[in-house]
């Protein structure tokens, strides 16, 4: 049942998404305003319509609820691996669930390290790069012309 709303709630979410279906929905949203002079702008009349989008409101919420937070899932598991096999620090893994005071905190300890670096160490780091990069690609082609190609275990893979 998990794995069908799953489906369910991307493929809706998807769907919403389209402009055909914001076009379907002013359309519906215009047959209903120029019906209100034939039905005299009666209860039954703006019943209809605050009925029929509390309802869609109320169902879709729910379903976009899912579709975001599995994407927040993946988006954080993604960092994560990448965290892991890059050179960045490994205690930020797991900062989305930090309280707000936390979080706040943390990305004033970020900016003041990233001001702190300043212009002139991002220029030195960035042309230390560029020198480097060439010597690097050299030295990887012929290690790989020389070895077969080693398969990297991934910390996140299953087996």
């Amino acid at each position: 049942m998990k794995h069908l709303f799953a489906r369910f709630a991307t493929k809706i979410s998807e769907w919403a998404g389209k402009p055909v279906i914001f076009i379907l929905a002013l359309t519906a949203v215009i047959i209903w305003a120029a019906l209100g002079p034939f039905f005299d702008y009666s209860e039954t009349w703006q019943l209809v319509i605050n009925t029929g989008t509390t309802i869609i409101t109320f169902l879709m919420v729910f379903v976009l609820q899912n579709a975001q937070t599995r994407d927040t899932r993946a988006i954080q598991a993604k960092l994560n691996e990448m965290i892991l096999t890059s050179h960045a620090e490994n205690r930020f893994i797991g900062i989305e669930n930090l309280d707000e005071e936390e979080l706040k905190h943390l990305d004033e300890l970020v900016a003041k390290a990233a001001k702190g670096r300043g212009e002139t160490e991002a220029c030195r780091i960035s042309e230390a790069a560029e020198a480097v990069a060439p010597k690097k690609t050299e030295t990887r082609k012929r290690a790989m012309a020389g070895k077969a190609p080693k398969q990297k275990q991934r910390p996140l893979e299953r087996r």
